[in-house]
């Protein structure tokens, strides 16, 4: 069902460049403050292309978009990228540790084209929906640029772990084109050309579907490439050719099974809202979610009472569905029965809301999949924010109310900070409920799932000319 081909990558020459010098995070994940040291580290730096500097003299011939066509070129023709002479697949590994643990992991996928489809044919499936902002951004750029430079990161489904165990035989036997980067996670990647080993991938890649995790954006990009691309050939040519370089995408490979496939939460702050009231709002939740305090009045009472509501909140709860709160609010409120001692006048507390048991899901979100409604953060929108706070969705969508943060304790230090009024503290998404829901044609909340680390950009660069060749041995 997935169709995938090796391809003759452009990729930097590592005796002329550092890769360290001239390699990005995704696009989207460049801040102004990432902007502005990608292009201090090299005049080669990918971010001239990935993300270039808005000016204000800007104009339709001379942009953001045309300055980054013209640095690719001029970086082919200056030999700063170079194409690999035989079409190959890119095993591409990276060693990172879990943030906010200790736990060192390994994951490991590889690089290559993959047939772009339409979601209709059920091949390629999302799992959360896109924005047009950022689709018009990326699409100026591919018809000028003509060319992928980020990763599209695909999930496929594979128990026995044979791609993998595969990825991994090849990655011990050879050495490695390697760096690292400013987050300190290791980037591996072995080309291989060899016709067997590309026969075998094609091979067990043919009979799966794909989920997309990251690159949503460009994913649909890339389909809106395609259809033009097939309209200019069918004007010139009478037909479209489906071996053309517009019917693929530059794809990062990665086994729902892999043992270093990490998911992060992104906690949820409220703010602005007016006259918000903690006690109020934990009232109008109470159909919904018993909860526990965990007070504390000093530092030392602080550091105690974080540490028992994070053995609580990871924890398994009997089974029972936690979404962790704090408000920074001071108020003396009854606990509920048998939740421990109250919290006293004058302290702070982190709390603990689980769902009550006689809560039914399917008569209170009966337009939702029985998938979507096993999600936390679900819960966290369509129950205690809609019906607690009033936050509806078109609100979440204008990010009126809502902000997100990935690290628990910097959510917490926005509250003590006067940022944000509530910290809303999840745990991750699994992958499984991803894939269920997005193979079920469903979605997941905006900002539900954060695959680390991400796929660094210019690792290879799949330039968009010509046919691409058949399967190999076709």
């Amino acid at each position: 069902m997935a169709e995938i081909r090796p391809f003759r990558a452009y990729r930097y020459d590592t005796n002329r460049v550092a890769l360290k010098d001239v390699l990005t995070q995704p696009y989207d994940k460049i801040t102004p403050e990432m902007q502005e040291r990608y292009y201090a580290a090299s005049p080669y730096n990918l971010i001239a292309i990935e993300k270039g500097r808005v000016v204000p003299s800007d104009s339709a011939e001379n942009n953001v978009y045309t300055r980054a066509a013209a640095k690719l070129e001029e970086w082919i023709a200056a030999k700063i990228l170079g194409q690999d002479r035989a079409p190959s697949i890119y095993v591409y590994a990276q060693e990172y540790v879990v943030p906010g643990t200790q736990t060192r992991r390994t994951r490991i996928g590889f690089i290559a084209l993959g047939r772009v489809e339409d979601y209709s044919a059920g091949v390629v499936f999302p799992h959360e929906r896109t924005h047009s902002a950022p689709k018009a951004d990326r699409i100026e750029l591919l018809r000028h640029l003509r060319a992928q430079t980020g990763q599209l990161f695909m999930l496929y489904d594979d128990a026995s772990r044979r791609i993998e165990n595969l990825l991994e035989e090849i990655a011990r036997k050879n050495t490695p084109i390697e760096t690292r980067d400013e987050f300190d996670v290791v980037h591996r990647l072995w080309p291989v050309s060899d016709a067997d080993v590309i026969r075998r991938i094609e091979a067990a890649m043919a009979k799966q579907r794909l989920v997309i995790a990251d690159g949503h954006h460009r994913y649909e990009t890339a389909l809106v490439f395609r259809d033009q691309g097939r309209n200019e050939r069918r004007e010139k040519a009478g037909k479209t050719d489906p071996q053309a370089a517009y019917e693929f995408a530059m794809m990062t490979f990665i086994n729902t099974h892999s043992k270093g496939l990490t998911i992060l939460p992104t906690h949820r702050l409220v703010r602005n809202l007016e006259g918000f009231d903690f006690e109020r709002f934990r009232k109008s939740v109470s159909p919904y979610f018993d909860w526990y305090s965990y007070p504390f009045r000093d530092a030392e009472e602080r550091a105690a009472s974080y540490a028992e509501f994070r053995r609580d909140f990871d924890g398994r709860n009997h089974g029972r569905r936690g979404i962790g709160i704090y408000s920074g609010s001071s108020f003396s409120p009854s606990p509920m029965a048998g939740a421990g001692p109250g919290t006293p006048a004058g302290a702070n507390a982190f709390y603990l809301f689980l769902l009550r048991k006689d809560v039914d899901l399917e008569q209170l979100l009966p337009d939702l999949s029985e998938a979507q409604r096993g999600l936390d953060v679900v819960l966290l929108h369509q129950v205690m924010l809609e019906k607690g706070l009033g936050i509806t969705a078109e609100a979440v969508e204008a990010e009126k109310f809502i902000g997100y943060e990935r690290e628990m304790d910097r959510a917490i230090a926005a509250v003590d900070r006067g940022e944000a009024q509530v910290a809303c503290l999840l745990k991750p998404v699994r992958v499984e409920q991803v894939t269920e829901i997005a193979l079920g044609g469903g979605v997941l909340p905006q900002k539900s799932t954060d695959f680390y680390p991400k796929l660094l950009s210019g690792e290879t660069v799949f330039r968009i000319e010509g046919r691409i060749e058949g399967r190999v041995g076709e």
